[in-house]
């Protein structure tokens, strides 16, 4: 029996590939198999079904090429180019609708030379990689848009060029639909327990009481990834993190597109089109949260975010909330980068955890990475090596200076 095509229990004692979660990061990880011909059986297990509370679903859902690494740049790429020929990518299915990336950019403002350092520096490494990022003085930037307040700023960065929103749930929804149809069973269950012995996850216990055994196990549980990797006896730095997110109704709407706009404070805000805006940010106090804390911080608007917005845009000084939300970033202590490959010494355990906020236009990369690993015993595309547990274990940071 199947209820939005999540099955009530696993159809068999044993899988080869079982992958702890099943939004866009096991998604993506699942279809992949299927599309480099993995012939073992592969279980999904996802504890809410609804994915209401998933990060997928609650996401901002860009995607950019303004990183500060190589390696993020060239994943973003690939997710840019994977987005906008899905329905080739999904053999050509007339069912999977054509999407296109709406390219209003990223805009980082920096308002000190500390950072406009660090806007050059990320500039060179991604103009090596082909991205289009340009470096605006005040002038310019005010030039290109006149409704900002630029005094303040030493220098803008700014692309235009596989580089803004896109519809990720679209995509979601057809890496679960094409997985499943190609055999990959979901089921909505909830992992409790992970049975080691001699450096292997050799069964998955769920809270059903079903236990099944596996041959690899992939920890594609979003924030709570270091409760899963707990299970196997492994530390990861990895805690739930509130962002909230605000939509908003210009009274004067902006006469040209609204790049996602970062602040010197860290307060962003974007383009949605009409005349709405989509605003977000975090309280200057960012503790861990619980996994189930969604609970809106209604005075953060008025106290942080709004003061922010309506000074760098004087035009938001008269717009109304449409509506809010709270939403949770899987935020990796260490240097807030993701955490891929295999454990060291529990050899069948993958991960796909710590992406801090910018998971949803990692996925299509991430999920063909994980199945080459599983499927081929290595990379073949791109090499996610630099993204290991290793460095986990060592405290080596890979520092990723563009995180929003």
């Amino acid at each position: 029996m199947e209820m939005q095509g999540f099955q009530t229990e696993p159809k068999h004692g044993a899988y080869d590939v079982v992958i702890i979660g099943g939004a866009i990061m096991g998604s993506s990880t699942a279809w992949w198999l299927t599309q480099l011909g993995f012939a073992g059986r592969v279980l999904v297990v996802e504890r809410d079904p609804t994915y209401e509370q998933a990060a997928t679903t609650l996401s901002f859902s860009c995607i950019r090429q303004q990183f500060s690494t190589e390696l993020n740049i060239r994943i973003s790429q690939f997710g840019a180019d994977f987005v906008q020929s899905l329905r080739a990518r999904m053999g050509g299915d007339e069912r999977v609708p054509e999407l296109k990336i709406q390219n209003f950019g990223y805009l980082y403002l920096a308002d000190g030379e500390d950072f406009a350092r660090v806007l050059r520096a990320n500039q060179v490494v991604q103009a090596a990689a082909g991205a289009g990022t340009r470096l605006l003085s005040p002038d310019q930037i005010k030039a290109e848009f006149p409704f900002m307040m630029v005094d303040d700023l030493v220098l803008g960065s700014l692309n235009t060029r596989d580089e803004g929103y896109f519809d990720g749930s679209t995509v979601f929804d057809w890496f679960h639909r094409k997985a499943r149809e190609a055999g990959v069973e979901y089921v909505s269950d909830e992992v409790v327990g992970l049975d080691v012995a001699a450096g292997r996850v050799a069964g998955v216990r769920m809270k059903s009481g079903r236990t099944v055994a596996c041959g690899m196990v992939v920890n594609a549980s979003g924030t709570r990834g270091a409760k899963v990797a707990a299970m196997a006896g492994i530390r990861v730095p990895i805690e739930p993190r509130k962002r909230f997110n605000w939509v908003i109704q210009a009274e004067t709407p902006l006469d040209r597109p609204l790049p996602l706009t970062i602040d010197p404070s860290g307060v962003f805000v974007r383009e949605m089109g009409g005349g709405t805006y989509m605003a977000g940010g975090h309280a200057d106090v960012d503790p861990a949260v619980a996994f189930d804390d969604f609970a809106m911080d209604h005075g953060l608007w008025m106290d942080k975010i709004w003061p922010y917005i309506a000074t760098r845009i004087p035009a938001f000084e008269a717009v109304k909330v449409i509506s809010e939300w709270a939403g949770q970033y899987d935020y990796n202590l260490l240097d807030q980068n993701a955490i891929t490959g295999p454990h060291p010494e529990v050899g069948n355990f993958l991960f796909l955890n710590g992406f801090s906020g910018h998971g949803l236009q990692q996925s299509p990369a991430m999920g063909r990475a994980t199945a080459e690993l599983i499927v081929h015993g290595g990379y073949r595309t791109l090499d996610m090596a630099e993204f290991h547990y290793g460095r986990i274990a060592e405290g080596r940071a890979l520092v990723e200076g563009a995180i929003i």
